[in-house]
């Protein structure tokens, strides 16, 4: 089935996941992944571990039968994200610790996640996409 991807940054997110939201009952899965930022200088993202479940995520989620969205929601620059008050470290509802995190949002809330250390993990990102 066809992946709808939407980005967002820390600045543009609010509105993205509104939209995100209103759309959420039009697909199967609707994931959010959460991202280094690129590099400008190299154009690859700071963080190896993105590096290393980029690839793995988009393969699992492109070769999925389901129509899945996915807000790609990227965090900044190194020390952006390494702040401990960064918006998305304290909000209530994310509470990330680490990226790559990938988290599967249903009926409103966190449904299930993958953290940093586990985001590559083939069966786990097909355990998180059919919601078990």
């Amino acid at each position: 089935m066809p992946m709808k991807v939407v980005d967002a940054t820390v600045s543009t997110f609010g509105e993205v996941f509104e939209k995100f939201k209103s759309e959420a009952d039009n697909h199967k899965a609707n994931l959010i992944l959460f991202l280094a930022d690129n590099e400008p200088s190299t154009n690859l993202s700071w963080c190896p571990d993105c590096v290393r479940a980029e690839p793995v995520i988009y393969k699992k989620l492109d070769s999925s039968p389901d129509d899945v969205a996915l807000l790609r929601a990227y965090v900044g620059d190194r020390p952006t994200w390494r702040n401990p008050v960064h918006p998305w470290r304290t909000d209530s509802s994310f509470k990330l610790r680490g990226v790559p995190t990938l988290i599967r949002w249903e009926d409103g809330a966190v449904k299930a996640r993958l953290e940093d250390h586990e985001a590559h993990v083939e069966p786990k990102i097909e355990a998180l996409l059919s919601g078990n």
